[in-house]
């Protein structure tokens, strides 16, 4: 799945499940896979600042970076230190289904 569908389908996704952060300056939609390799949970915020990520591995909180070119380059990281626990085709297409 190329960059520009993964972009679109996430942000289809957080307009349809953000919710407030409190002062409605900050919103933010979660997304969780679980895989044999273990959980993945991707929190997308968008507030003031930008878009930021937060990617948590089972549980713990693995990186925060902000805007998307940051957050191609870091799931980069992840799968190739966690291999089998991000698989872009199958989450995105699920993503996808639920929008």
């Amino acid at each position: 799945m190329d960059r520009a569908k993964i972009e679109n389908i996430f942000e289809a996704y957080f307009q349809k499940y953000k919710k407030t952060e409190g002062d409605r300056t900050a919103w933010s939609a979660v997304w969780l896979e679980n895989t044999p390799a273990g959980v993945l949970e991707l929190n997308m915020t968008k507030c003031p600042k930008g878009t930021t990520f937060k990617i948590f591995i089972n549980k713990k909180k693995e990186a925060q970076v902000l805007g998307w070119d940051a957050y191609f380059a870091i799931m980069a990281e992840i799968s190739s230190k966690y291999p089998g626990l991000y698989d872009a085709e199958k989450l995105f297409s699920e993503m996808e289904f639920v929008i």
